[in-house]
């Protein structure tokens, strides 16, 4: 059991602290935002948001961020993690192109990639910004997929990793469900060749691909989400790498169905040990030894989705009732912040 160990009354700007996490939120007014939080679970600043949003890009070191709104999203959001001065840089997404939530930004900060769709032919983009010019749009690569959605760098700081969901899209309607093709793909960053491909074999083709993460081997976890019947559910996290393909965890009894087929977020500890895997429709986080792929325990939290490494292989995970906890996979008495009148959207980041 988690132990509430303290509860916010109110929601309280507090510029003297330091952010140690940002997530897009909803107020219960309806209004939508991002906050930035202290390790205590403290607000330290909100940056209004026009509609909702869904990850957050972060440049620790430089201090900056990128809030995405949810696909198919026409607007992005930057703002800075350390003051409060400089005021938020909205990013209108091109015509005929929409994001898709997530973006990352290169390992020296000059530049950020966002997931974008093609909205006339469905192919999946990496739009690529100058950071250092208002996030000026100077160029674009393809995913070799379509349905792009979580992008991450590899450790080379050359190689960029993309979900690609494989889902055709009119809006939030899905069109391919019988027919879709996910996949993830490797991308050399200099050129935009593609230097590998994985996809899912044609049994688990309804399996989309959407989140990922990268552990201290350079193997690729992922966590998807079921298009199919729930009660033929798979397992719903892997891994891959670019010479090795995709292999999804075994479990000694299957946990497709029990976590409701779905996957909305992964995170992998700062020590690169253990991947958190939330499945928010279950109300459960597994955390999976990166090493050797077992289960080594979960913490059950309803609609607990974000995840964020903290120390060693600890993690944060937030909730869409509002909460803030801290777990390790073997901890069993976690810190557990409630915050009033906020609902946590499904990703949470690490600013510090």
């Amino acid at each position: 059991m988690l132990c509430a160990q303290s509860r916010a009354l109110a929601n309280v700007t507090a510029p003297g602290l330091q952010p140690a996490f940002v997530s897009a939120c909803r107020y219960v007014d309806g209004r939508y935002g991002v906050v930035l939080l202290s390790m205590e679970g403290s607000v330290v600043r909100e940056i209004p948001l026009s509609a909702r949003g869904h990850d957050v890009a972060v440049d620790a070191q430089r201090g900056r961020a990128v809030a995405f709104s949810r696909r198919p999203g026409q607007f992005a959001v930057a703002f800075s993690t350390t003051s409060h001065a400089a005021d938020p840089v909205v990013i209108e997404a091109r015509a005929s192109r929409a994001f898709a939530g997530h973006g990352v930004f290169s390992h020296d900060g000059r530049l950020l990639y966002a997931t974008e769709t093609d909205e006339q032919t469905n192919d999946g983009l990496l739009g690529i910004y100058d950071a250092g010019a208002g996030y000026k749009r100077i160029g674009e690569m393809p995913t070799h997929g379509i349905d792009p959605h979580e992008v991450i760098f590899l450790d080379d700081g050359q190689t960029l990793a993309v979900a690609n969901g494989g889902l055709e899209m009119s809006g939030r309607v899905k069109l391919n469900i019988m027919s879709m093709e996910p996949s993830l793909v490797f991308i050399d960053v200099r050129s935009g060749d593609l230097k590998a491909r994985h996809c899912l074999p044609q049994s688990l083709h309804q399996l989309s691909i959407r989140h990922i993460a990268c552990d201290g081997s350079g193997r690729v976890w992922f966590g998807g989400q079921w298009e199919g019947g729930l009660l033929e559910a798979p397992e719903l996290v892997g891994h891959a790498s670019a010479d090795t393909p995709l292999r999804l965890i075994e479990t000694p009894a299957p946990m497709g169905s029990a976590l409701r087929g779905y996957i909305g977020s992964v995170a992998v500890s700062p020590d690169k040990e253990v991947l958190a895997a939330a499945a928010p429709k279950a109300g459960r986080v597994l955390f999976v030894e990166t090493s050797s792929g077992k289960v080594l325990s979960e913490v059950a939290l309803a609609d607990s989705c974000g995840v964020a490494g903290i120390a060693q292989h600890g993690f944060a995970i937030s909730s869409g009732y509002g909460d803030l906890v801290q777990k390790a996979p073997f901890n069993v008495e976690g810190k557990r912040v409630q915050l009033d009148g906020i609902e946590f959207d499904n990703h949470m980041r690490r600013v510090g």
